[in-house]
């Protein structure tokens, strides 16, 4: 497969990204290690409301993937999904990108979207979680809200995603229990208001401050999670279903043996054209970072419009880029 453009990622960003490239008549393809599109927003929080982008008051995760689906659907690039790109070898102009399950891509340029790499959640250090893991007493990630109707549920965490979940499940929720260990909450101030609001109502229960400490069922149903105060003093919580939210852990993998100037866990980049230290190699999305980055999708989204149009002169180097509005090009045949 030959194209202009290799974006490493499918989700939100990388998907704006093949729109964009569309947008300048350079040819794409999608690689991405999951088996389908949309990255977190598909496989962590389709139902998950998503407030912060451009004339969407909110927006499910799932529905945007759907909308920025539709909007690439003109350019039809094609996926390489479930693929882990294993090699990257070449210069600007004359990439070639090998796959674990043996695609060869030639691409004069590449675009990581890759959010930050590989990603899985941080589990608690709790004994026996793996049975309850297997039979769903213990879950990561909320894919369809209905599942947890009628269910008896502990929310563990204190961030965005414990606040955002727990004022989600509230009404389907036969009982939500909150733990944390500390009455302030890492959340934005509108949601850790509605909390506190929700459980002055009586909604939700708040079990502060406290830790988990174990869990008790047999044959992997959860039957109580069993909580610890600072002095070690316990509680159990009869439970259906713990939700620990402490984040996600993340791994570069293969992206970090490519010669790339990492900050952490990030690619560095120039802002101005989201080159990294590699000519011809773009970063965008939360992978990449620089001075004043926020990790918003719609940042995100602008990233990929300014790689799509340094690319453009890589591609075409003898060829003036005359800027225009898609409300006056419309979308390229």
């Amino acid at each position: 497969m030959n194209v202009d453009v290799a974006i490493i990622g499918a989700g939100p960003v990388g998907l704006f990204a093949a729109f964009e490239c569309g947008m300048l008549k350079l040819s794409s393809v999608l690689i991405d290690a999951l088996g389908e599109v949309g990255g977190q927003c598909a496989a962590l929080y389709p139902e998950k409301p998503i407030y912060d982008i451009p004339a969407h008051p909110a927006i499910e995760g799932g529905d945007l993937i759907a909308q920025l689906e539709a909007q690439i659907a003109p350019f039809a690039p094609p996926r390489l999904l479930g693929r882990v790109v294993t090699q990257v070898s070449g210069k600007s102009g004359e990439f070639v990108i090998q796959t674990d399950l043996g695609d060869v891509v030639q691409a004069k340029t590449i675009i990581i979207a890759a959010g930050a790499g590989a990603f899985g959640p941080n589990r608690p250090p709790i004994d026996g979680l793996a049975a309850f893991e297997a039979s769903g007493a213990v879950q990561y990630y909320v894919r369809r809200k209905e599942d947890f109707r009628g269910k008896r549920i502990v929310i563990a965490g204190g961030g965005d995603s414990a606040v955002d979940w727990a004022l989600g499940l509230k009404d389907i929720a036969a009982k939500l229990y909150v733990v944390h260990r500390r009455a302030k909450f890492r959340a934005s101030p509108e949601t850790a208001a509605q909390l506190e609001q929700a459980a002055a109502a009586g909604e939700i229960e708040m079990v502060i401050p406290y830790q988990l400490h174990g869990l008790h069922g047999a044959g992997g149903v959860l039957s109580s999670v069993e909580v610890a105060d600072l002095d070690n003093q316990t509680r159990h919580i009869e439970a259906d279903i713990l939700l620990p939210f402490f984040g996600l852990a993340m791994d570069l993998g293969p992206i970090a043996g490519w010669g790339l100037n990492l900050d952490k866990h990030h690619i560095a980049i120039t802002h101005a054209t989201c080159e990294t230290s590699v000519p011809g190699i773009f970063a965008i999305g939360d992978i990449a970072t620089y001075r004043g980055k926020l990790k918003l999708i719609l940042q995100g989204f602008s990233e990929a419009a300014m790689a799509a149009h340094a690319i453009y002169p890589i591609i075409h180097p003898d060829v003036a880029l005359h800027f225009e509005y898609s409300t006056t090009k419309g979308v390229p045949a």
